[in-house]
C-alpha cells in the first residue's frame, strides 16, 4: 500500500510557489514545461488558500467570534 505524502506548511507551499512564479518569469520554459509550472502553481495557492482559511476559522474560535464573523462583544477591561 502507498503512504500518502503529507500537504507541505504553509510556509513550504509559498517558497515553493516563490519558485514557481520565478521560474514562470524567466521565460526560460517550453510551452508544456510552462503550463505544468503553472498548474503546479495553482494547486499550491489552492493549498495556501485552504490553509488560510482552517487559520481564520481557529482565530475566529479562539476569539469568540460566531460563524458569521461577528465578534462576541465584551467591554474592555478597566484599568
Amino acid at each position: 500500500m502507498k503512504k500518502q505524502a503529507t500537504p507541505p506548511t504553509f510556509e513550504e507551499a509559498l517558497a515553493e510557489l516563490d519558485q514557481v512564479v520565478h521560474a514562470l518569469e524567466e521565460g526560460r520554459l517550453t510551452l508544456e514545461d510552462s503550463l505544468a509550472t503553472y498548474e503546479k502553481g495553482i494547486k499550491l495557492i489552492q493549498q495556501c488558500e485552504q490553509q488560510l482559511r482552517k487559520a481564520e476559522k481557529r482565530i475566529l474560535q479562539l476569539t469568540g467570534q460566531n460563524d458569521e464573523a461577528k465578534p462576541v462583544l465584551e467591554p474592555f477591561p478597566e484599568k
